[in-house]
């Protein structure tokens, strides 16, 4: 048996620990990112990495952002994310225009807190290479997953916008104010950072990988309920099966106006006596 398949047990309790949280999950562990700099990146790309760190934590390598310069590639990011120890996908990026958090002189939300995502531009449904992007983006910058939202938890936005070839990334608080009635009034104050970039270069994982990536765990599909759907907004609709109802016994409210006439009267008569006749 070669030694790369026989398993090795952990020989301590801090060892199995860390193997463990290394196994697969239903409910897999928040994703940390790695900020990698270049031995020749200069002093741009150095602040852009530490304003990025601002929005993401730096641990293990689920997700990493390397940063470098030299002539043939000035201003350079890579930005990436592993699948079963693997690199997925990686998307070179170049930075035309960059202001930091330190030049934007106002008040910033507490490190780590979670952000509002919004893209703009068409690029980010209809290329293949923006809408990767755009799914590598939100995975680098969504933070946790959390079951409930309050308004006042609401404190920041990155928008990524996609025109021209280029994506304009900026950031913004979001301030409350009062409106005279029970939802706010809503401005947005630029926080930065701020950059400009150009697409480069990009690594795709092949379509089936993608595909395998994204695959949800048969335990964590949600059960299908007979006749119960949902339209586009949420709203909940139930099919309920009755039997033929016979609406002329249904009992209503005796009015005047909707008694028979004599003359009604007189031809249901003669159809049940016809009724009776045949029946004989």
């Amino acid at each position: 048996m070669d030694a790369l398949d026989r398993v090795v047990k952990p020989k301590t309790k801090r060892a199995k620990r860390f193997l463990e949280k290394r196994e697969p999950k239903l409910s897999e562990n928040i994703k940390n990112a790695m900020l990698i700099k270049g031995g020749n990146a200069n002093s741009l790309v150095t602040q852009v990495l530490r304003d990025v760190e601002f929005f993401s934590k730096k641990s293990d390598c689920s997700l990493f952002m390397f940063g470098s310069h030299n002539k043939k590639r000035p201003n350079n990011l890579v930005i990436g994310r592993m699948y079963d120890y693997h690199v997925l996908d990686m998307i070179e990026l170049g930075i035309e225009k960059f202001v930091s958090l330190k030049d934007i002189k106002n008040s910033k939300c507490p490190e780590g807190t979670k952000p509002m995502l919004i893209f703009a531009g068409d690029d980010f449904d209809i290329t293949e290479e923006y809408r990767r992007l755009k799914n590598l983006l939100i995975d680098f910058f969504r933070g946790p997953t959390v079951p409930n939202i309050r308004l006042a938890g609401l404190e920041y936005v990155l928008h990524f916008t996609a025109l021209n070839g280029k994506i304009y990334f900026r950031s913004y608080k979001l301030l409350l104010k009062k409106s005279g009635c029970k939802t706010p009034r809503i401005e947005l104050e630029e926080m930065g950072p701020s950059l400009d970039l150009v697409l480069r270069r990009t690594h795709l994982a092949s379509d089936d990988l993608y595909k395998l990536s994204m695959k949800m765990p048969k335990a964590l599909k949600p059960k299908k309920k007979k006749n119960v759907s949902h339209d586009t907004f949420g709203t909940t609709y139930g099919r309920i099966h009755m039997q033929k109802q016979d609406l002329s016994k249904l009992q209503t409210r005796k009015m005047k106006g909707l008694k028979k006439r004599p003359a009604e009267r007189i031809t249901e008569d003669q159809e049940k006596r016809s009724k009776r006749i045949k029946k004989d």
